[in-house]
């Protein structure tokens, strides 16, 4: 396989480039973990600009496919609140009826982008599909993001009585690992019909009290966890519902215990060779 990496500001790409693509997957984005999102938020207002001009590339090009990444912070997060705790389908977002408030600059951002793709498939006829990532990890992922972070800490900390999460520690996420992120979106890019948006999540509901107590389970050892409000938790509780999945035939192949034990294999590993 021929693969050319171009290291380029892709609203310049967009700007210069004439190719056609048999597929798009539009991941380009400002993003940065919770505190990006709670204290630059018109930091990440840049990805409007950037899902602007991939939008007006594909119209004008044409590719034969366009994968454009949502995100679950689209969702309204009404729904995420303690009282609610409602696991969140693809139908909760319409743009044939009210929309609910999604989560800061970046839940907007990335509403606004899935709006865009409607356009783009009524008025110019072109196929694009939308994912909507829930709260993806792996071994390699940027520690702005909780799970590597609570993993180092945990590594770091190991054998004290006490260490600390963000927020209250009892919100909730749907961690699914980027391996059964991809298999998910290989599986069902060509199936899902155009214009519709699939959610990619596991179901479970994991709070960072429990992640980070399965954390240290497998380092052995087992310290009191509590959170600190000096850091920013983010909506309560997000989680996805799975019924559409389910109907492609989708299940995640890699458990929480499992990804736990390859992240830490990464980090013992480096710890080790340093």
């Amino acid at each position: 396989m021929n693969f050319v990496f171009i290291e380029e500001d892709c609203r310049s790409y967009f700007e210069t480039s004439c190719e056609h693509f048999d597929y798009v997957f539009h991941l380009a984005a400002l993003v940065g973990g919770r505190m990006t999102l709670e204290n630059e938020t018109l930091l990440v207002v840049e990805d409007l600009a950037v899902d602007a001009a991939l939008w007006r590339w594909v119209s004008e090009h044409k590719p034969g496919n366009v994968v454009y990444f949502s995100s679950s912070a689209a969702y309204p997060v009404a729904f995420q609140t303690e009282e609610m705790q409602t696991p969140l389908s693809e139908d909760m977002i319409s743009f044939e009826r009210s929309l609910g408030v999604p989560d800061l600059s970046y839940g907007w951002t990335k509403l606004t982008g899935e709006y865009l793709m409607k356009l783009y498939v009524e008025r110019y006829g072109g196929r694009a599909i939308a994912y909507r990532p829930f709260s993806g990890y792996g071994e390699d992922q940027d520690l702005a993001y909780p799970f590597p972070a609570i993993c180092r800490r945990l590594v770091k900390q190991r054998g004290a009585a006490e260490v600390t999460v963000w927020g209250s520690g009892r919100q909730r996420r749907d961690f699914i690992h980027i391996s059964d992120c991809v298999d998910f979106v290989w599986r069902t890019m060509d199936l899902l019909p155009t214009g519709r948006s699939l959610n990619v999540s596991t179901g479970c509901a994991t709070s960072f009290i429990e992640l980070a107590g399965l954390i240290s389970e497998e380092l052995g050892w087992s310290p009191k966890i509590v959170g600190t409000t000096s850091r920013p938790e983010g909506v309560f509780f997000r989680c996805g519902d799975t019924e559409l999945q389910r109907h492609f035939g989708l299940a995640p192949q890699v458990s929480l215990k499992d990804g736990i034990r390859r992240s830490l294999d990464v980090l013992r590993a480096r710890a080790t060779h340093r």
